[in-house]
């Protein structure tokens, strides 16, 4: 597979490796991983903090659902277009651009003065986060051998898992030292610190990377090359060329079913904690981390599980709908039981099954697009699923506010109906899972 056109372009030629760094491709998924823990911590803080913003500012419920929104329709509409800049540009200058967005749009959330601020604020947060999530495809791709790939979005999103760990502790304690504002303004700063190492780092795709081993690059080039990947030219295609693959419609609404129950919890735990537990802030950071554990072990463990069966000589498919299955049956359950929580513990004890599975399916959905398509279009059908599971979030964030009036129940129970709705989508779409021959007809 050739690399995606990087700024400025690539020697005609690998570089000698003069200091070459054993396992870069590691260091590489690492610091995206690092990134996205910075973009959890980011994203999270508004969600801890809640209730002393809501009684600082005057607002409600109501008007979180409208912030929140404001974020998922940039986030959303970001997914797309950050796919296909980072198909253009390259993940080196791509994530950049990502990171420093948003880490501006963090610090400035410290000058809210009500509704209006935070809106405007939060949606250019979700401008530059979405970014991280195409970006992550579209490195795995370029970086690692396909048998590996399903662990590298493992690790990737353990940073997810990771972020959300560290911030519900983190911002409490920093909410309780320094107040709401400062908070924002020093997370913030966290990200522009990232780009130093990542810019230093990340020099280049692998096949011109001076500090990547020979021994290495060949490992990761040839690791990727299949009968389908050398028979099949390596194009760009358009959002339309990529919507006549009913393999695409597969990851579109397989996330659009599923992602919504990730994102229920991220938008929506520490209120959860707050109102049927009636925890203050400083006890939703003692308790809001421990699902996330959970999701944690599920991101390594469904991409260890994929690539172990890979290795034992399970076909691509096999192993991807193996774990994307397993993934569902251990989260139905999970969140029905969820619904009935009467306590605290049983409900982070049950949350935390429930994202285990969820981790163990999308790691593999994530992967999809780079197991259909060649490097110049990973990118943008990462986006563009992106923006679907954005869609399916912004109606689940609207019917919360509706369904937990009375009692929270229903908002498990709608949590639940989803997961099979989001294995079918794949079980049903996706055909034999490899590499699509682009120069036939679509099917």
């Amino acid at each position: 597979m050739q690399p995606s056109t990087q700024i400025p372009p690539p020697p005609a030629s690998p570089p000698p490796a003069t200091r070459p760094v054993s396992g870069l491709r590691w260091w590489i998924i690492g610091l995206i991983g690092l990134a996205t823990v910075i973009n959890y911590i980011d994203r999270n803080a508004l969600a801890v903090m809640w209730p002393g913003v809501a009684e600082d500012l005057n607002m409600g419920k109501e008007q979180y659902a409208l912030v929140v929104t404001f974020f998922m329709v940039a986030y959303g509409l970001s997914q797309s277009l950050s796919g296909r800049m980072f198909d253009k540009v390259g993940t080196r200058i791509g994530f950049t651009i990502s990171i420093v967005v948003w880490s501006v749009a963090a610090g400035l959330h410290a000058l809210s003065r009500g509704l209006l601020s935070f809106a405007l604020f939060r949606a250019l947060l979700g401008l530059g986060e979405a970014g991280n999530w195409p970006g992550a495809a579209k490195s795995n791709a370029e970086w690692f051998p396909i048998k590996e790939r399903a662990f590298a979005q493992g690790l990737f999103n353990a940073g997810a898992s990771l972020g959300a760990v560290i911030s519900a502790p983190l911002i409490a304690y920093l909410y309780g030292a320094v107040g709401w504002r400062t908070t924002f303004v020093l997370i913030g700063g966290l990200g522009l610190l990232w780009v130093i190492p990542w810019l230093i780092i990340n020099k280049a795709v692998p096949k011109y990377h001076p500090w990547l081993s020979e021994h290495e690059r060949k490992y990761i080039l040839e690791g990727q090359a299949t009968p389908e990947t050398d028979a099949a030219p390596d194009v760009a295609l358009s959002i339309r060329e990529l919507l006549r693959y009913r393999q695409s419609w597969a990851v579109l609404l397989s996330r659009f079913m599923l992602d919504p129950i990730w994102w229920l919890f991220v938008s929506w735990l520490p209120i959860y904690l707050h109102e049927r537990f009636q925890f203050d802030i400083k006890q939703i950071g003692a308790f809001a981390w421990v699902p996330y554990v959970g999701a944690a072990i599920g991101s390594l463990g469904g991409g260890l599980l994929s690539g172990r069966l890979i290795t034992g000589g399970a076909t691509v498919n096999r192993a991807r709908k193996i774990c994307i299955v397993l993934g569902c049956v251990i989260m139905l359950p999970a969140l029905l039981l969820s619904a009935w929580a009467t306590t605290a513990t049983m409900a982070m004890g049950t949350i935390f099954v429930a994202l285990l599975g969820f981790q163990i399916a999308i790691g593999n959905i994530q992967t999809l697009p780079s197991d259909f398509f060649s490097g110049k279009s990973v990118g943008a059908l990462a986006g563009l699923s992106g923006t679907s599971a954005v869609f399916g979030t912004l109606i689940t964030t609207w019917l919360v506010p509706v369904l937990t009036r009375e009692s929270y129940t229903p908002f498990f129970i709608m949590a639940a109906l989803l997961v099979p709705l989001g294995a079918a989508a794949v079980l049903l779409l996706s055909g034999t899972i490899r590499r699509l021959p682009l120069r036939q007809q679509p099917s």
